[in-house]
Parts: structure tokens; sequence; C-alpha cells
């Protein structure tokens, strides 16, 4: 409105808001199918303590041969689910409960945000995730001519996670106490990679800041979408060999007192 281009501007937001959706699509894409793989192994273990497990469990107890270890840890752990499995789910209830009320307060959920920043995988996704959407949004707003304190403030309230958006509040008042964006980015390398603070000091110092800008949403985007993938295909293997070694255990613990039986037959 005060520099007369409203029209040129709308049509910007509206393409930046689209790359940037895009960009969220593709993380709850790529975490659909591990999520899948563990919905599923949560149902075999299920079955097998709860449908197949107490039809075999009577047979071994009447055997007169000593159980091997697996076998026992086996007959132990599906008696205690099942004789437990209420107060089981009501600590699962009650746990989730208390997770979603404790990220109510602040000092949790920053801390909750914190560690997810530095979670294998995922911590590095989060990074460049908030990477993108802070260069993106920083930098549409200032191509709207937005002052650089009030674009920070305002990127700040855009950022969902709570260490970046007070980082970012603390950035404006550095910049507004005449010291320069790329000096506190350097100072925060813990979660600012150096790659942001270089492009944005020559940006400064060029003039080219809002196009510097626009080029590391883009990049960080291509490496989110790159990681999103990754991600999928490394979380992938790992689930199936767990899925794997928890078949394997409860087929051994099954089958090595009945070869202990037929030992003594043969």
């Amino acid at each position: 409105e005060v520099s007369g281009v409203l029209s040129d501007i709308l049509e910007h937001i509206s393409i930046e808001l689209k790359l940037r959706q895009f960009l969220h699509q593709n993380i709850r894409s790529a975490l659909i199918y591990p999520c899948n793989i563990l919905v599923a192994m949560a149902g075999v273990i299920n079955i097998l303590i709860f449908f197949v497990l107490p039809k075999i469990i009577p047979i071994f107890s009447g055997l007169s041969i000593e159980l091997p270890l697996t076998t026992r840890i086996l007959i132990g752990t599906a008696n205690f689910m099942i004789n437990y499995w209420m107060y089981i789910f009501l600590f699962i209830v009650v746990s989730a409960v208390s997770f979603v009320l404790l990220l109510r307060v602040y000092a949790f959920r920053f801390f909750y945000h914190r560690l997810i920043l530095f979670l294998p995988l995922i911590g590095s996704i989060g990074h460049k995730a908030v990477m993108s959407d802070f260069s993106r949004t920083f930098g549409l707003l200032l191509k709207s001519g937005v002052k650089i304190v009030e674009a920070l403030i305002i990127t700040s309230d855009s950022i969902t996670n709570l260490v970046y958006k007070k980082a970012f509040r603390e950035a404006a008042e550095t910049v507004k106490k005449g010291d320069a964006l790329n000096n506190f980015l350097k100072a925060r390398e813990d979660i600012f990679p150096a790659a942001l603070s270089q492009m944005i000091e020559v940006g400064e110092s060029t003039g080219t800041l809002e196009n510097n800008l626009f080029y590391l949403a883009n990049f960080y985007e291509s490496e989110v979408d790159e990681a999103t993938k990754n991600l999928s295909s490394t979380l992938e293997p790992i689930l199936l060999l767990v899925m794997g070694v928890i078949v394997g255990f409860v087929a051994i613990s099954i089958i090595t007192p009945i070869y202990k039986i037929t030992q003594p037959i043969q």
C-alpha cells in the first residue's frame, strides 16, 4: 500500500506461500511410511501377545524341561502384558495427556523444541526447514519494503520452533543497536549454519540481501527435500530390521523348547 505495488507483492506472497506449503507437505509425506511400519509392528506384537501366546504358554508351562532363557523372557513379558494391559494402557494415556499439557508450559516446550533440533536424522531436517522458512519469509518482508528490525520480529512470529523464535527476537535487538545481522548469526553457530551467515554478510555488504535470502530459501528447501527422501529410505530398513528381530525372537523362543522335547525321541 505504501509503495503502490500491492498487487505485485500479493502475487509474490502467494507464490512463496505455495512453496512453503509444498516443503511442509514433503516433510509429512516422508514420515507417513515409517509411521505405517510402526503401526504394523505394534499390530503384529499385539496379535502375538494377546492371541497366539496365550494358547502356547500353557503347553510350555506343563513341560518337564528347563525352558530356555528366551522362552522364559517371552512368557514373562506376555504374562505381564496380559495381566496388566489395563495399567499399561492407562500409563500410556496419562503420559500422552501429561505430555500435551506440559507442552503448554513455555519452559518445557522450549526444551522439547531444542531437543528435536539435536535428534539424529530429524534434527537436521528441522534445522534446514527453519532456515528455509526464515530465508523465504525474511526475504519477502525485505522485498516488500519492511525495515530489517521489524522484518526480523515478524519472521520470529512466523517460526514455530521456540529456540529459533527467541534467537530471531534477539537478532532484532542486536540489529536495533546497530550491529550487523551476520555478526549475531556467527555468534550462534550452534543453531545457525555458517553458509547462512556468510551469504547474509555478502548480501549486507553488496546490497543484495533479498536475492541472497531467496537463494538460501531455495537451497535449504532442496536440502530438506533430499533429507526427507533419505529419512524414509534410512528408517525403512531400520524399522524392518527391528520387526524382524522381534518376530525372530518370538520364533526362537517357541521353537527351542519344541526342539528340546523332540531330541530324546530322536
